[in-house]
């Protein structure tokens, strides 16, 4: 099944209308969410002709699934980065965010996108999560932040203490792409819809070949969060993650700041409003992308933990997933792919923090191209030294892909050779020696190869969003084997069933 994001359903589109794509232009942008809109808009207000590329719908990828807070307090991001890297890396990784925080306010200020001012609290279940909460009030501090203590945040559950930052935003991201579509399209840029990109290659200029058409840039920038491209090695350096999210209709506001755990249960918490009344926000228990037995039953334990904490929630709107991606080293990216290739940028690995991060990297892009400079660039460096310190993580994470490699390739010997019933996928040998992935949906059985095309992962069945996962590196198909998401940029192929 489809989810949709409560920020999808308030901003509907049209019927997608596909036109070819063609010519040359000074950059081409691939990816339509948070990053790559304000890259392109940066550029455009320069003067450059710009081309945005997108697979999908502006707003329908991670940004527009997001809880959209706009904040600078991060739950326990400073610890984190603190663990790898000086205070004065973090000191900057802080400012690259107020920078981008004080952009989207001042954005959505002059062009009518509504946002709402909240203190940003990251509070503490238990005596771990207490520990990780205090650490990050004194990091805050000493990055020159207002954090404060709390005893007790303001919760209807048991709380252990908090820390929180005052004068953040919240937002919906899809009326803020919007807005920046908008306006990139008054400055001369261009926008093409349900062109996924199947290819990029040479240099001066760069082809970038569609599915529908081929374009020239002199410029590429790639703002998939997790790049559609090999070189580079991004995929080997991030972890995939997906999350939840779920809406509830409210008499009045059950929050009144934007809440997140450092500990478990991981939930995060905040307030919006549809046409017709107040809700409740409520989002957490994430795991790495295919990697989850069940991934209704997360959203499951979702509606449950609500129900009991807030018994005053009214019906359920909208539930929903987002993919992010979390960087070994503890740091986002942006710049270029390789050592020497300004023609060919990427951007991401926010850690599920792209409200501001991705404006930032933004930023760094377009100085980059335009040949300026941004004060805190080296906190997005792709080619940092200190990308050594998260080698521990690093060895982990790939460690956990080998075995999940491995795994996935014995775990279909075990499947039963029956058809799935409604709603259920499994993964086994087909008569053609390979794992063969089959579901049923909607009555409709579909049989498509179970092997990822990206690096040769064996997909896993997501039954909350009925679509084949690959517990690699995050790329996601539709039942039919369209591509959906993540690295893979081919989808898997049609099986013939015998």
């Amino acid at each position: 099944m489809a989810l949709t994001s409560l920020w999808q359903d308030l901003n509907p589109r049209d019927a997608l209308t596909r036109t070819e794509v063609g010519g040359t232009y000074d950059v081409v942008v691939v990816g339509a969410g948070l990053s790559g809109l304000t890259t392109a808009l940066l550029l455009a207000r320069a003067g450059k002709s710009v081309l945005v590329l997108e697979a999908g719908r502006v707003g329908h990828g991670t940004t527009g699934r997001s809880t959209a807070k706009v904040s600078v307090l991060q739950g326990t991001r400073f610890s984190e980065i603190a663990r790898k890297h000086p205070l004065g890396t973090l000191r900057r990784y802080v400012s690259a965010n107020e920078a981008a925080q004080t952009w989207v306010r001042d954005f959505c200020q002059e062009h009518g996108v509504d946002t709402q001012e909240r203190s940003a609290v990251t509070y503490a279940n238990g005596a771990s999560g207490l520990r990780a909460v205090r650490r990050e009030l004194e990091l805050g501090i000493e990055a020159g932040l207002p954090t404060t203590w709390l005893d007790r945040a303001d919760l209807p559950f048991d709380n252990a203490g908090a820390v929180s930052l005052p004068g953040q935003l919240q937002v919906d991201p899809v009326a803020l792409l919007d807005a920046l579509a908008r306006q990139l399209r008054t400055q001369g840029g261009e926008i093409a819809e349900g062109a996924r990109v199947e290819r990029v290659s040479g240099s001066s200029p760069t082809t970038v070949t569609t599915a529908v058409g081929t374009c020239q840039g002199r410029h590429v920038v790639i703002a998939t969060n997790m790049p559609i491209l090999d070189r580079g090695g991004f995929f080997a350096r991030m972890k995939a993650q997906r999350s939840y999210g779920l809406a509830f209709r409210t008499s009045s506001p059950l929050v009144d700041e934007m809440y997140l755990a450092a500990d478990a249960p991981s939930r995060s918490l905040r307030d919006a409003r549809d046409d017709t009344s107040a809700l409740l926000l409520v989002g957490g228990n994430g795991h790495p992308t295919g990697r989850a037995s069940s991934p209704l039953a997360r959203l499951e334990e979702l509606r449950e933990w609500t129900r009991r904490h807030f018994p005053e929630a009214g019906d359920e709107t909208h539930a929903w997933s987002a993919q992010d991606y979390v960087p070994a080293h503890s740091l986002p990216y942006a710049g270029p792919v390789l050592p020497g290739a300004d023609h060919l940028l990427v951007c991401g690995g926010y850690a599920k923090w792209g409200m501001t991060n991705g404006v930032a990297a933004a930023m760094v892009l377009s100085a980059r191209i335009l040949g300026g400079e941004c004060d805190w660039a080296d906190v997005f460096s792709t080619e940092r030294p200190a990308e050594l310190r998260g080698l521990p993580t690093l060895a982990l994470a790939n460690g956990e892909v080998g075995l999940e490699m491995t795994a996935g390739w014995l775990r279909p010997l075990l499947a039963r050779a029956s058809t799935p019933a409604e709603g259920e996928g499994r993964v086994a040998y087909d008569h053609l020696g390979g794992p063969g992935a089959e579901s049923t949906v909607d009555g409709v059985v579909r049989r498509v190869s179970g092997v990822c095309t990206h690096l040769g992962g064996v997909v896993r069945w997501n039954d909350a969003e009925t679509s084949w996962d690959c517990p690699l590196h995050g790329s996601r198909f539709a039942e039919d084997g369209g591509v959906l998401e993540g690295p893979a940029t081919c989808g898997l192929r049609a099986v013939r069933r015998e």
